[in-house]
């Protein structure tokens, strides 16, 4: 069975999504902007925003192409953090997270391309949403009060596409998640919130020029959610396995490259030449020259920017766009005339990770801290992010 074979079946599909944010989160929890976050305060919001950064800071977290944006990114740090503060089990996290994943990725979904063609991040933007819901279902919140918590978290949505490349991608998702937590504590004492907010005049509609929805207008979100193999942007993943491919079939990595994608791929992935690794995860030119001189990246490979992948990339690699292909589809030509096309990258709905990929990569971004991380229902929280490392503070940043 693949690690995404039950993903219509709603648990098994959360419990794959949870396990790979675990493990993304405890891979990243030491990156310069986690590190920011923690040594923002000694506050509860502090370390949910924490968690929300060291999941999303290696950009190897889950995402859902629907919408554009990664769920588990600011609605795990969101349910788990919270979660933990009320002592609570796994079992009541899970089913939390699993609230506030079909929340955001409803209004994901709605919203898109709208907010990221206007230059939003949807992950930021949506996931307010995500994580004020999760943090109400374990508040115990009437419908009455979580719609208190969601108009409210709407109030505080951000998050700008200009931060890819940066630590601000990470952070702008860690405080999204606090935001969503802290709404929902407001609507817990009371707080009530225009219900123009959504699709009212001056609301959320008119505000980012994109649709309002909530969870159950649409399929479910996790059958559609992709487990990504690289650390990267999920837009420049068909690019990598074409380049991989190539490479296996003897395309030499100095050879004249062009590489052809979807509009939206090359906005996502807009740089053409990089200084730093964050930067290296949104170049298509660099992860085309890297993949084709190195193999595959890690997570380990964007600790810097290798100068040969560099100038490679820069001087082999063309980018082309095509808005007749799928959004996340490569073609790559090689001198030779050899072609490659990808339509569905590994780890998409359509071609998903198996078990045994899934859980070399929670090793690999975790060693063996996380096995059978999920099994135990009656666990608790805090117990789970301990064992994730989670709960010990980081370097401070300097």
């Amino acid at each position: 069975m693949t690690a995404q074979a039950a993903a219509g079946r709603t648990d098994g599909g959360y419990r794959v999504a949870l396990l790979d944010w675990l493990a993304c989160a405890a891979g990243g929890r030491e990156e310069p902007a986690a590190r920011a976050a923690l040594a923002a305060g000694e506050g509860f919001l502090e370390r949910v925003a924490f968690l929300g950064a060291a999941g999303h800071v290696l950009d190897f977290d889950d995402t859902y192409l629907p919408g554009l944006a990664h769920l588990s990114a600011p609605v795990a740090p969101a349910a788990l953090g919270l979660a933990a503060e009320l002592d609570a089990p796994v079992g009541e996290a899970l089913d939390a997270y699993a609230a506030g994943f079909e929340a955001m990725g409803a209004l994901a979904r709605a919203a898109h391309p709208a907010l990221y063609e206007g230059g939003w991040h949807p992950t930021a933007v949506c996931g307010a949403v995500g994580a004020a819901t999760a943090a109400a279902r374990l508040l115990g919140l009437d419908s009455a009060e979580e719609g208190n918590a969601v108009r409210l978290a709407a109030l505080r949505a951000g998050g700008l596409r200009a931060a890819f490349g940066s630590d601000g991608k990470s952070l702008q998702v860690g405080m999204a998640a606090a935001e969503g937590v802290l709404g929902a504590r407001m609507a817990a004492a009371g707080a009530r919130i225009s219900q123009s907010v959504p699709d009212g005049p001056a609301g959320f509609e008119e505000a980012f020029g994109a649709h309002w929805a909530a969870a159950g207008d649409g399929g479910a979100a996790v059958a559609q959610n992709w487990i990504k193999p690289w650390p990267c942007c999920l837009m420049a993943h068909s690019a990598v396995e074409a380049a991989a491919t190539a490479r296996r079939q003897g395309v030499d990595a100095r050879a004249e490259v062009t590489v052809t994608v979807h509009p939206r791929a090359r906005r996502a992935a807009a740089y053409d030449d990089v200084d730093d690794g964050l930067q290296a995860k949104f170049s298509l030119p660099y992860l085309v020259a890297y993949t084709l001189l190195r193999g595959e990246p890690s997570a380990a490979s964007f600790a810097g920017v290798d100068a040969e992948a560099r100038a490679l990339g820069a001087d082999r690699i063309r980018v082309r766009t095509d808005p007749a292909m799928g959004e996340t589809e490569t073609v790559l030509e090689a001198d030779a005339g050899a072609v490659f096309r990808v339509a569905h990258s590994l780890g998409s709905p359509q071609r998903p990770m198996s078990e045994e990929q899934l859980a070399a990569k929670v090793e690999d971004l975790a060693g063996r801290r996380l096995a059978g991380a999920l099994h135990d229902l009656q666990r608790p929280v805090a117990e789970l992010l301990s064992a994730a490392g989670l709960n010990r503070p980081a370097v401070p940043a300097s």
